[in-house]
């Protein structure tokens, strides 16, 4: 009896042992990679390099390329962009 409730046991643990290995085979086939991020905002590397108009347009000398992309995006939307244009828009109102 100690012999067939020990083959029962070692059968089990390696039955279940398979439906784990393959559980994870089935996942790691059917799930898709999670895609890199590539949005700008959450990049280093583009708040610190320089504009790259920076040598045609006078108004981007100093800045990075992330300001500049944010600027192009401030003109597209007419926000005024310094105080001066604020109060112009104030005082037309």
């Amino acid at each position: 009896m100690k012999k067939s409730t020990m083959n029962t046991v070692m059968g089990s643990a390696l039955a279940a042992a398979a439906g784990v290995f393959v559980f994870k085979a089935y996942q790691q086939k059917n799930n898709p990679k999670v895609a890199e991020d590539t949005d700008m905002r959450n990049s280093t590397d583009v708040d610190r390099k320089e504009s790259v108009k920076a040598d045609v347009d006078p108004a981007e000398k100093g800045l990075t390329q992330l300001d500049s992309a944010y600027r192009d995006e401030w003109q597209a939307n007419a926000i005024p962009q310094t105080h001066r244009e604020m109060r112009e828009l104030e005082e037309d109102n």
